[in-house]
């Protein structure tokens, strides 16, 4: 048997420039790529990797040194195998200054790369490792930024829906004003017509009752869903958004694991969630998924589909993925996207890998 035992673990800093593509002005992600890599070698040498991409969150180095002071010495001569036990472990040992936050993005990355170790071992992607329920996700087009205001958010729109697209997600808030919003969503969708669903993405911009009062508003346009139409931590706001609404209320991608998420599974208003990956992993996002499942919710996880297609592709309950091409330039091959669907690689693991020029060129000395 192949000897999985934890021999080093490998952490590296990268800083990008952006892609040379039009399709990405507007954004408010930082003025350059930043990620935490972390590969797992194992005794055998077979190595797994995971990564974080930040967005617009400076905590790179922070994340780099938490892994290396309080993940590191916890996992070299563990059974890379033993993935919930080093987990649960991880979790305990950063307790008292943990529960979320860097603690869990660092723990997030190691336990993406254990999982592509056991994938890899197995020889099966992690949807079949997992229990593969079907292949083809329908995907929708993010990232219609709204720093390029109308006329950019909808011209990204029509662009998604020429390559096949029916659903597309738009942004309102924190910039403008809501009569300006309310003109962009109505602009919107006679620019994509009636059979493209519209996603609205709110980023935490407003209180409850803007976000009532102007998704009532929105409701006229056919609107699919309300993200993040409140800050986080506003439990009693996200229900009363989705109380008073018609449309789904939706939400999830700035909690912290089943705990964080813990109010709306009490309160099942939200018919949708969007756990990150970066935010407790893939153990953590399963375990989402399944509770998720028992309450009649269902799981759209946020971004990296090139990821989060092996979740999607091994539940009953998930419905969609988010393309917004953030990462598309930096790695080796990346899973199909056609018609508006991703499909699940078949590569054992999760069947990622950087370009080496991108390792070598943008690590941070």
């Amino acid at each position: 048997m192949t000897d999985l035992t934890i021999r080093e673990v490998r952490t590296t800093l990268l800083r990008m420039p952006w892609a040379d593509d039009p399709w990405l002005a507007g954004h408010a992600l930082g003025a350059m790529r930043e990620l935490v890599v972390v590969e797992v070698v194992t005794a055998s040498g077979l190595t797994g990797m995971g990564y974080l991409h930040l967005l617009n969150l400076p905590l790179q180095r922070t994340i780099g040194a938490c892994i290396e002071e309080a993940i590191v010495p916890r996992v070299i001569g563990r059974d890379a195998t033993a993935v919930e036990a080093i987990w649960g472990d991880l979790w305990r040992a950063t307790l008292t200054g943990g529960r979320g936050g860097v603690a869990m993005m660092a723990q997030s990355a190691i336990d993406i790369a254990l999982w592509d170790v056991v994938g890899k071992a197995a020889g099966l992607p992690l949807h079949r490792l997992w229990g593969h329920f079907r292949s083809d996700i329908p995907i929708y087009g993010s990232g219609c930024f709204r720093g390029s205001r109308g006329e950019g958010m909808i011209a990204k729109a029509k662009h998604y829906v020429a390559q096949g697209y029916r659903a597309i997600k738009m942004q309102v808030a924190h910039i403008g004003d809501l009569r300006t919003d309310l003109d962009n969503v109505r602009r919107m969708r006679e620019a994509v017509g009636p059979d493209i669903d519209i996603m609205i993405d709110v980023n935490m911009g407003w209180s409850a009752d803007v976000a009532i009062t102007m998704g009532r508003k929105f409701e006229a346009f056919d609107i699919y869903w309300l993200e993040e139409p409140v800050l986080a931590d506003d439990h009693a706001g996200y229900l009363r958004c989705a109380e008073a609404l018609d449309m789904r209320v939706v939400g999830g991608e700035t909690h912290f694991g089943r705990a964080d998420l813990k109010p709306f599974f009490e309160n099942p208003r939200l018919p949708i969630l969007q756990p990150d990956p970066m935010r407790g992993g893939l153990t953590e996002l399963r375990k989402i998924a399944t509770v998720a499942e028992t309450w009649g919710m269902t799981i759209a996880p946020h971004l990296f589909p090139e990821l989060n297609v092996h979740l999607l592709a091994s539940i009953p309950n998930g419905i969609w993925a988010e393309q917004m091409g953030l990462l598309d330039d930096i790695f080796v091959s990346l899973p199909k996207i056609a018609n508006g669907m991703i499909t699940a690689p078949e590569t054992p693991g999760h069947g990622l890998a950087f370009k080496p020029e991108v390792l070598k060129d943008f690590a941070l000395r």
